[in-house]
């Protein structure tokens, strides 16, 4: 078999190269959309939350970039614009991709794709990339009420954030919506003055490109701050393709 010529490190470039400003408030109230999802595992104690950040004014126009992202990626590496790009697996080699086999078995092939995505946000119009961790000894049951908990200071970030900003959010996580511990911390939040709207609405993230991408910054996020030896790759992607995010914020 002939070997994989992996993409260099200067092919990690955005597709779009025209970059739109964020939205000019002028006394205007904006209202986002945070698309997030979760990281981190019991054995390691971490737990991540990342989330993708659009203004919905150009909700439109982001996801435009995004797909004409992922058209370009399906002619340049055969990996369908449909297929879900789940970090844990791609970056770690699982799956098929690509159409082409050969392609398949590069790893580094999938960490410049990987990369690129990241650096795809930049482009995207109005958006903005945030995540946050917390770090706990906690096992079995006690973890998942632990993640609870994170998920709950979470909302309340970014609910201050928004407060802050005299702005609006809605959240939109993949699941399914069984797991109504989301939709009770939502409804916890005072309606006289909260700023995140609704309850969560859910969404899968085979099918919702967004909720991809913010299990791709969850990921990043995670391992920029585990920063386990065998990952040691990523280390920095957090703040090398996503400069004007602030860093990974524990909670």
């Amino acid at each position: 078999m002939d070997e994989v010529t992996p993409l260099l490190p200067e092919a990690i470039l955005p597709f779009r190269l025209l970059k739109v400003p964020h939205v000019a408030k002028f006394g205007t109230v904006a209202t986002r959309i945070f698309y997030l999802d979760d990281s981190g595992t019991v054995d390691t104690g971490f737990i991540v939350y990342g989330w993708l950040e659009i203004d919905i004014v150009y909700w439109s126009r982001a996801l435009r970039c995004w797909l004409d992202f992922r058209k370009k990626l399906y002619r340049d590496t055969g990996i369908p614009a449909d297929f879900e790009i789940h970090s844990t697996k791609f970056i770690n080699g699982r799956d098929r991709p690509s159409t082409d086999a050969r392609w398949n078995r590069s790893k580094e092939n999938r960490r410049v794709v990987a990369q690129q995505a990241l650096a795809q946000l930049a482009y995207m119009p109005s958006a903005r990339a945030g995540a946050v961790y917390r770090c706990t000894d906690k096992k079995g049951a006690a973890y998942g009420e632990e993640r609870a908990a994170v998920y709950t200071a979470t909302l309340h970030h970014l609910d201050r954030q928004l407060a802050g900003s005299g702005d609006h959010g809605i959240i939109v996580m993949d699941g399914d919506g069984s797991d109504l511990s989301y939709q009770r911390e939502h409804r916890k939040l005072k309606l006289a003055t909260r700023h995140i709207v609704e309850d969560p609405w859910f969404a899968a993230s085979d099918t919702n490109q967004p909720v991809q991408v913010a299990d791709l910054l969850a990921y990043t996020a995670y391992q920029a701050t585990l920063k386990h030896a065998g990952k040691k790759f990523m280390w920095d992607w957090w703040g090398r393709h996503l400069p004007a995010a602030d860093v990974p914020l524990h909670l």
